[in-house]
């Protein structure tokens, strides 16, 4: 999908980080913007940010888990915009707790969000997204997709379920003229981690911490959204530690599950 100008883009997630830094390049390329979040305040603040690019933008209140609002929203974008060629599902959270510990609605939460998020967003925007001349869907994963982390069993599961969903939907939708692109960040400088629940406060504190200062921010992962949508990638890799986990696990499997199961064993 070469062509981004005069275009509608959905991005859910749109309140901060990835999903905020997506709206503005999108914005940027010469899209029209549908933001949706469930922080109204920080939908808003983006919204403005959208509006001073000189591009026209809707602002939708709405939980990507909630499968009736997701559901209604389509009507809600075509009435503020006429149409939608772009969708990119971006929400989620975080969890940071051993699976026994965890409580099953913790688990419940986090696949509502970052994996039927996905799931609603697509079954929701599809219909429309193929009767446009050209479109394309984004779901973004995580290289958590890769490997199975310590304290992050929902987490994991839930975006290598997106990895494998988005590579079903690339396959079905191979003779349409909808693209698909799966893209998985490493550590990237937003508030997931910070907003995210956790069963050790100073171990999260610290990682939280780390993440602000060394980790890249959100506009990396942005600009290779665009890229994405642009070239029609399947899959792209994003930030320093994804490239590195990725090599790892393609040359040692066996290495990255023994550094693993050392590292669960300290912090599980």
């Amino acid at each position: 999908m070469r062509k981004l100008k005069d275009k509608v883009a959905v991005v859910t997630g749109a309140a901060g980080g990835i999903g905020r830094a997506t709206a503005l390049s999108l914005a940027d390329a010469g899209c029209a913007l549908a933001l949706v979040d469930v922080d109204e305040v920080g939908l808003a603040a983006t919204a403005r940010s959208v509006e001073a690019k000189g591009q026209a933008v809707s602002a939708h209140v709405v939980s990507v888990a909630d499968r009736a609002q997701m559901l209604a929203l389509p009507a809600e974008v075509i009435a503020a915009h006429g149409a939608v060629h772009v969708l990119v599902n971006n929400a989620g959270v975080n969890m940071m707790t051993p699976f026994t510990e965890m409580a099953l609605d913790d688990f419940d939460w986090v696949l509502g969000i970052d994996l039927m998020g996905v799931v609603h967003g697509c079954k929701a925007f599809l219909p429309h997204l193929l009767a446009a001349d050209a479109a394309h869907i984004v779901n973004v994963s995580s290289m958590a997709a890769l490997v199975g982390m310590p304290t992050q069993s929902a987490y994991c599961a839930a975006k290598a379920a997106v990895r494998a969903f988005s590579e079903s939907l690339y396959t079905e939708l191979g003779q349409t003229r909808v693209g698909v692109s799966c893209v998985m960040p490493g550590t990237t400088r937003t508030n997931i981690l910070a907003n995210g629940r956790a069963s050790d406060p100073a171990l999260h504190a610290r990682l939280v911490g780390l993440m602000s200062r060394y980790a890249p921010g959100p506009e990396r992962v942005a600009r290779a959204i665009v890229r994405a949508i642009r070239q029609e990638e399947a899959q792209v890799m994003v930030c320093p530690d994804a490239h590195a986990l990725a090599g790892l696990q393609r040359g040692s499997p066996a290495l990255v599950r023994t550094a693993l199961r050392w590292l669960g064993g300290r912090v599980g």
